[in-house]
């Protein structure tokens, strides 16, 4: 058996796609060089990240199946699944015969797998327009820490980009120790860590407690269901809120 290895990058899936289809080999697993373990009956080869080969197989993407086909693949590569990369393969592979008509096999285990990544992101990178809360840091920049079970800075950065063009903000994925940086108009998404106390503006304290005020009196108290509110915002999620109790607060 041949196991194809990239980098862990998305370029890198799109190049090891690539080499598998100029090779005209067949792969039986693309994996990144983070999830491989040894096996003696296993051929590991490990492919160099190429740009121009990357942009290539993208292209072809859009061009031969579909802009969604495209959108699909990140969304999944972004899932970090273990199966993501022999899953973008293999539906790759099927769409290029198919077009755009690939997404309608869903009897298909690789077209059904990727569907199933794609909501999954997609539902998550939703939640969390609604859930991320910024702070107010003694420098004038609105900081946010949120840790999502997905890699979704780069799917939500470009919604912030549009609801606070004028401000500098950061989100900080602390999980991936990554963070998407803002300024004059621009972002980039860089890695990043920060576990010092946050040096929170003085403002800001006061703005916390008034948030907390109005998410406590706007709660009918005889319409309180911890059970629905947790179906709908997962605990996972309340880490970062600013109106949980345990929030950082003025001593």
């Amino acid at each position: 058996m041949v196991y194809y290895v990239y980098d862990g990058s998305f370029e890198g899936l799109l190049t090891a796609i690539y080499e598998a289809y100029y090779r005209q080999e067949e792969p039986e697993k693309i994996l990144s060089d983070d999830n491989i373990q040894d096996n003696l009956f296993v051929q590991y080869v490990y492919i160099n990240t190429d740009q121009q080969k990357a942009q290539r197989v993208y292209d072809a993407i859009v061009h031969k199946i579909s802009s969604s086909a495209a959108k699909k693949v990140l969304y999944a590569f972004l899932s970090e699944a273990q199966d993501a990369g022999t899953a973008i393969y293999r539906y790759l592979k099927l769409g290029f015969k198919m077009g755009k008509s690939v997404d309608s096999a869903l009897a298909d285990p690789y077209v059904f797998r990727i569907h199933v990544l794609h909501k999954k992101v997609s539902q998550e990178a939703g939640k969390m327009l609604g859930l991320i809360r910024f702070r107010l840091l003694k420098n004038g920049i609105f900081y946010a820490p949120i840790e999502p079970d997905f890699n979704i800075l780069g799917i939500i950065a470009p919604h912030f980009k549009r609801r606070m063009p004028t401000q500098d903000w950061i989100i900080h994925d602390v999980k991936r120790k990554l963070a998407a940086f803002h300024s004059q108009g621009q972002y980039a998404i860089l890695p990043f860590e920060f576990k010092e106390a946050l040096p929170l503006d003085d403002e800001e304290f006061d703005y916390q407690t008034l948030w907390k005020e109005y998410f406590q009196n706007i709660a009918i108290k005889s319409r309180i269901n911890p059970r629905l509110q947790r179906q709908f915002m997962p605990v996972r999620y309340w880490k970062y809120l600013i109106e949980k109790p345990g929030t950082q607060t003025k001593s």
